[in-house]
C-alpha cells in the first residue's frame, strides 16, 4: 500500500497535506504496486501544467526504490527536460531497469509534432499521399493531388514540414497537405 510505504508523505515532494493514491498507468490496476502516494499539488501538475520550481524535488525522490515513483520521476523529468537544464541533467543520471523504463515510456503521450492533415502521427520513412495540388517553387512543376510520397524524412526543427521525393526532386512539403498511407 503506497500510504504505508510512504510514511504518510508525498512520495515525490514529501508534502504531508491532501494525500491520495495516484494510479501510475498505463494498466495501473487496483493494487498499490502500480500506484504512488501523492499530494494534490503533484497530482494536479502531473495531469496539467507543471511548475518547474516544484519539481526540483525529483533530485531526491527519483532515487526511490519503488517503481511507480521512479516512473513518475522519469515522466516528469522528460516533460521538463527541453526547457530546464537541471531536469535534463537529472534525467541523464536516472537509471531504470528495462521493465521500469518500458513502463515509464509507455505512459508518455506521443509527441504530436509531425502529424498529417487528419492528425495521424508521421514518422521517418512513412509514406504519404498529397491531398492538394502543390506548385513546386524552383522546379517548374506541380505535384498533383493523389501523388504518393514514399520514405519521407521529418524536418527536425519544424513539425509542420517533411521532405520527400516527387518526380525525382527532393522537396519540402507542409504536413497540412498530406495524408498518411
Amino acid at each position: 500500500m503506497p500510504a504505508t510505504r510512504a510514511d504518510n508523505t508525498c512520495e515525490l515532494c514529501s508534502a504531508t497535506d491532501d494525500l491520495a493514491t495516484f494510479p501510475v498507468g498505463p494498466e495501473a490496476g487496483e493494487g498499490g504496486e502500480r500506484a504512488a502516494w501523492l499530494c494534490a499539488t503533484c497530482r494536479d501538475q502531473i495531469e496539467g501544467t507543471p511548475d518547474p520550481t516544484h519539481w526540483r524535488c525529483l533530485a531526491s525522490s527519483m532515487w526511490s526504490e519503488h517503481a511507480p515513483v521512479q516512473v513518475l520521476a522519469f515522466r516528469m523529468l522528460t516533460r521538463l527536460a527541453d526547457e530546464n537544464p537541471w531536469a535534463r541533467d537529472l534525467l541523464d543520471q536516472l537509471y531504470l531497469d528495462d521493465d521500469t523504463r518500458a513502463w515509464a515510456e509507455a505512459g508518455i503521450a506521443p509527441d504530436t509534432g509531425h502529424v498529417d492533415a487528419y492528425g495521424a502521427p508521421l514518422a521517418q520513412g512513412d509514406s504519404v499521399t498529397l491531398i492538394k495540388d502543390l506548385p513546386v517553387k524552383g522546379a517548374g512543376f506541380t505535384a498533383k493531388r493523389g501523388t504518393a510520397v514514399r520514405g519521407i524524412s521529418l524536418v527536425a526543427d519544424n513539425p509542420g514540414q517533411i521532405e520527400g521525393r516527387v518526380e525525382g526532386q527532393r522537396i519540402v512539403i507542409l504536413t497540412e497537405f498530406v495524408k498518411k498511407r
